[in-house]
């Protein structure tokens, strides 16, 4: 604690209004001037504004201020800039109080303008009480490791992965499938400018496969982290492909002998597979993988009793290898990178629109597939009952998406995935084919969208504002439904060959998993959440792990593309300092009072604690400084009061309390 007499300086914020509208900041000033230890007391339009930065440092300097409490916004915003005027004035950051008169006082008592201003006073007063209790820190300074693990091989991870290794970082990137590419790699186009997505993406990872400074780690996924911001330690688990990916040339004769047909995952179930193969012809790494849950040989062989091997004898390369175990690989990073996606919504959830009953009904997904020349049909738009060129296609939208009873949220990607689809039945399959858009609103926000779509229209797609409320297949085995257009108030009766779900996005099961073991938090939607929608869109509360693409919620491949740049040079900037400058608001054990009970250990969070031997059989509690992020559990569970937190001592905060309830 600095030497004397507490000096505190007090500066009141009108937040452009925020706060001054509604608390009556002269009277405020009026009742803590009085307060013993406050020498100083400002009002300002914007203390957060440089000119008065520089006032704040001149009122310290001229009343000789040892403690600063500023009367503002919520401590998330500015906090940063605010330790910096105190540090620049010759004060140690630390001795800086936060009172949180915007959204703890203005915001939530608009109506009551003179109990607001009774509230600012009794919370101004209560931070005065506990800036005299602070003492000064130093901040917790540790090198960081420059390595990055990516988790996702999507089209974000991959990007990310290779911003990375461009600007000289060494990354680990991690995908539990046998291939990257992610969900754009089932694409046939992408909207708005229908270029061929294989021409886009394939070039991107072979970039990954190449670089030198990507380590891919493909049917792999996180089992453990331990460690903290700027020094992780990450045990990936490699699962066994039971092929040597070193001999494996990618020739696919192992997939043209195996007896065991499974559905197809990789086309949407639409048709199936072996159970050794390779997802698709431009698949990262392009090395096979066998079905360890079909295969012949793993499930059924006994010791000097092999079934089938098929595989085996027409693989000249000598790739199979039956002894392969799962392995854990354990790497240390600097930075976390997550881009686990998402997945597409289950039509099965709402059987009124017949998924699942009548095979002529499709998911947006299953119809990618479908048109994609190396699908299930080779390219060929097919009504799946008759095996012919359907004449009449009807779109549903937001199946799925903007419905309480499902997802409340726009999936953001269905509208123009439509009109993609519409364009290409037209172009590419038949001009005469006969198309329904039914949907709620059509949202076409982004470059570009808004002309595609009336350029689709132009085609002649048929456009009905409204939803139907089921899916009936007639005797004919075409489909039927009405439909209330809300715009032109008619009521359809539409007839088609093939109908066409469009599924949102929702969180992937791997963003749970990821969520608790990074522990992370999610929204109510299920997806992560970011540290700021707005101003931290990529970084997440916790340091050091970074977040980019749809596992934050829906969005179309630019967004995710852009948001993985985002992510990407964060990570740079968080790595090329070289070191990390880490809070010192941690855990400190007093070690004469611990017992050793070991309950700090088993409530701490993030494994930051761990006891230590002293000798004959004593063992006491030690706190990782790095690992701890000062959240308080261990000194609220102490028994014997041998932690505390620093900068939150029970002594600063009943100190508070005194202050706000009954002054000084």
């Amino acid at each position: 604690m600095p030497a004397g007499t507490p000096r505190v300086g007090v500066f009141l914020c009108k937040c452009g209004g925020n706060i001054s509208d509604f608390v009556d900041l002269e009277a405020v000033k009026r009742a803590v001037e009085k307060i013993d230890g406050v020498v100083a007391v400002e009002v300002d339009e914007h203390w957060c504004s440089s000119p008065a930065g520089k006032r704040i440092k001149e009122v310290i300097k001229e009343k000789n201020l040892n403690r600063v409490v500023i009367a503002a916004c919520t401590l998330n915003m500015h906090q940063p800039h605010f330790m910096e005027v105190l540090q620049e004035a010759g004060l140690n950051p630390y001795l800086l109080e936060r009172v949180n008169a915007r959204e703890q006082c203005s915001w939530v008592h608009k109506d009551s303008p003179k109990e607001a201003t009774e509230k600012a006073i009794d919370l101004v007063r209560g931070g005065i009480a506990r800036a005299k209790r602070l003492t000064e820190l130093s901040p917790i300074v540790e090198k960081i490791n420059k390595n990055v693990v990516v988790v996702g091989g999507g089209v974000a991870g991959i990007i990310a992965s290779l911003e990375l290794a461009y600007g000289g970082y060494r990354v680990f990137l991690v995908e539990k499938s046998p291939t990257i590419g992610g969900r754009m790699a089932k694409f046939s186009k992408v909207f708005p400018s229908l270029d061929c997505a294989s021409c886009i993406l394939t070039p991107r990872m072979a970039e990954v496969e190449s670089h030198k400074n990507i380590t891919l780690l493909t049917y792999s996924e996180l089992q453990e982290v331990s460690g903290s911001a700027g020094n992780f330690k990450v045990k990936i688990l490699k699962k066994p492909r039971y092929v040597d990916p070193a001999l494996c040339t990618g020739c696919r004769d192992c997939t043209t002998v195996c007896p065991v047909k499974v559905p197809n995952e990789w086309n949407m179930g639409m048709d199936k597979r072996t159970a050794i193969y390779i997802p698709f012809p431009e698949a990262v790494p392009r090395v096979a993988t066998v079905d360890g849950e079909h295969c012949l040989y793993l499930k059924h062989s006994k010791p000097g009793k092999p079934v089938c091997g098929k595989c085996v004898e027409v693989c000249k390369a000598k790739a199979i290898n039956w002894n392969q175990k799962l392995e854990v690989l354990e790497v240390e990073a600097g930075a976390i990178l997550l881009a686990v996606g998402s997945e597409v919504f289950d039509a099965r959830r709402v059987p009124q629109l017949g998924y699942g009953l009548y095979k002529n009904v499709i998911t947006s997904m299953e119809f990618e597939r479908m048109i994609n020349s190396d699908g299930p049909t080779g390219g060929k738009v097919v009504n799946p009952v008759t095996g012919e060129t359907p004449k009449v296609v009807a779109f549903i939208q937001c199946v799925g998406s903007r419905d309480e009873k499902y997802n409340p949220y726009c999936c953001r990607i269905g509208c123009t995935a439509t009109l993609k689809h519409a364009a290409l039945l037209k172009e590419y399959v038949s001009k005469d084919i006969d198309i329904y858009v039914c949907y709620n609103d059509m949202r076409t926000v982004g470059k570009g969208f808004e002309e595609f779509y009336r350029r689709v229209r132009d085609m002649g797609v048929k456009f009905i504002r409204g939803l139907p409320s089921e899916v009936k297949q007639k005797p004919d085995g075409t489909l039927s439904f009405n439909v209330f257009d809300t715009t032109t108030e008619t009521l359809y009766e539409v007839n088609a060959d093939l109908v066409v779900l469009a599924i949102g996005l929702v969180p992937s099961p791997d963003i749970e998993k990821v969520a608790k073991l990074l522990k992370l938090s999610r929204g109510h939607d299920g997806f992560l959440l970011e540290a700021h929608e707005k101003l931290r869109p990529v970084e997440t509360l916790t340091d050091g792990i970074f977040v980019a693409g749809s596992c934050l919620g829906p969005m179309d491949i630019h967004d995710a593309t852009s948001e993985a740049m985002g992510a990407a040079s964060k990570v740079m900037g968080f790595l090329s300092a070289g070191e990390i400058v880490k809070e010192p608001i941690v855990a400190k054990v007093n070690e004469d009072l611990c017992s050793g009970c070991r309950v700090c250990v088993s409530v701490c969070p993030f494994d930051a604690i761990k006891m230590e031997e002293k000798g004959e059989g004593k063992f006491v509690a030690k706190v990782d400084e790095v690992s701890c992020k000062g959240c308080g559990l261990c000194a609220s569970s102490c028994p014997t009061a041998a932690i505390t937190t620093q900068h939150f001592t029970d002594e600063q905060i009943r100190a508070q309390v005194r202050g706000i309830l009954v002054g000084t």
